[in-house]
């Protein structure tokens, strides 16, 4: 493979938009690497809360309404949104993003980026009118705005009170901000979530699976005051969406707050840590949240390779091919298993003087 590899388009992709944790891309990409794979492609906790016992008729059973509730409720208290909020559990936050264009009648559709792809294609795809752009005056001039708080892959985070005044204005002709907290859980501080009022029309997504290291039990949550706007993505959903296994877990883990503030701090620590191994003279952090560092360098492609080729996977950009994204690792194995691969990628040799 050569250099310049990341920009070609990845198999595997949906559409074009390229996604992190699909082994099944990597194996093809690199098929004499050795295994197992260190998948750092995602920005998925390494450290899952622990499994609890399941009650063997969630299995068979459907899930119950209050059940339901409960998650809901719980999901409420955990984010810390006023009670007067309307909490709709979802089959994980893809499933919201996809939804979410059919609800409003076509019209113009800000989002602020670049930024996580599957929000413009799935507008486009419902025949909305959308843009991207780099401003958040600009997304005041549209009928829905949207917004990665905390961005992905880069990490920027607007002000929660900047995002409230943003959805006041746009108030005025029955505009709506969707705020994408997919990674709020690990900075609580960026979130919009005690400040939804019905004088700021938000709707907020947040992930359940990222932050918890679990998103294979697909989980979400739309929140807003908006009853009406709650009621239509609950229609939409429809009955039993969210399974009985899933129901269980979440539970267990919204209502574990020791947990998740332990986590918070464990992130942190594994952040910095791995902010120092990717320092060097041809690497720059340039971003990044508690679960993933964003890296730049002229050699993106060379190190995806290198890496590549000793089983270790990381996210890289067909649109930005001068950047990678790192996952954290694990365990002491996977963060040995990195510094070596680091450690072994050649430096670019310095040219010399006529």
């Amino acid at each position: 493979m050569t250099e310049h590899a990341d920009s070609m388009a990845q198999p595997g992709s949906r559409d074009g938009i390229v996604h992190g944790g699909d082994l099944g891309v990597a194996r093809r990409l690199f098929p004499a690497a050795p295994q197992p794979w260190l998948d750092l492609s995602t920005g998925i906790n390494p450290h899952p809360f622990p499994l609890p016992s399941l009650a063997a008729d969630c299995w068979t059973r459907l899930p119950e309404e209050g059940e339901r509730r409960q998650l809901e409720a719980k999901a409420v208290a955990a984010y810390g949104v006023a009670p007067q909020a309307r909490c709709v559990a979802a089959p994980g936050t893809q499933a919201l993003i996809q939804l979410l264009p059919r609800l409003r009648p076509r019209g113009r559709v800000a989002v602020l980026g670049p930024t996580y792809g599957e929000h413009v294609t799935a507008w486009q795809a419902a025949g909305h009118d959308v843009r991207v752009t780099a401003s958040v005056d600009d997304l005041a001039a549209s009928d829905v705005a949207v917004i990665v708080n905390p961005n992905n892959p880069d990490g920027h985070a607007l002000p929660p009170a900047a995002i409230v005044a943003l959805a006041g204005r746009m108030r005025h002709w029955d505009g709506l901000v969707i705020v994408d907290e997919a990674f709020a859980d690990v900075m609580p501080q960026v979130s919009c979530a005690g400040l939804l009022d019905a004088a700021a029309p938000i709707l907020l997504l947040r992930s359940f699976g990222k932050a918890y290291g679990l998103a294979g039990v697909r989980l979400g949550f739309a929140i807003t005051v908006d009853e009406a706007l709650a009621g239509q993505i609950r229609q939409e959903l429809g009955p039993w969406a969210v399974p009985g296994p899933t129901l269980a877990v979440g539970l267990a883990a919204l209502g574990d707050r020791v947990w998740i503030e332990a986590m918070r701090h464990r992130l942190a620590s594994d952040a910095a840590r791995l902010d120092t191994l990717l320092a060097g003279p041809e690497l720059a952090v340039v971003g990044g949240t508690p679960l993933f560092r964003l890296v730049e360098t002229s050699r993106a492609g060379a190190l995806f390779e290198h890496l590549g080729a000793r089983g270790i996977y990381v996210r890289r950009f067909d649109q930005a091919p001068n950047r990678l994204r790192f996952g954290l690792p694990g365990d002491e194995a996977a963060w040995t298993r990195l510094a070596t691969a680091l450690a072994q990628f050649p430096q670019r040799r310095a040219s010399k003087r006529a």
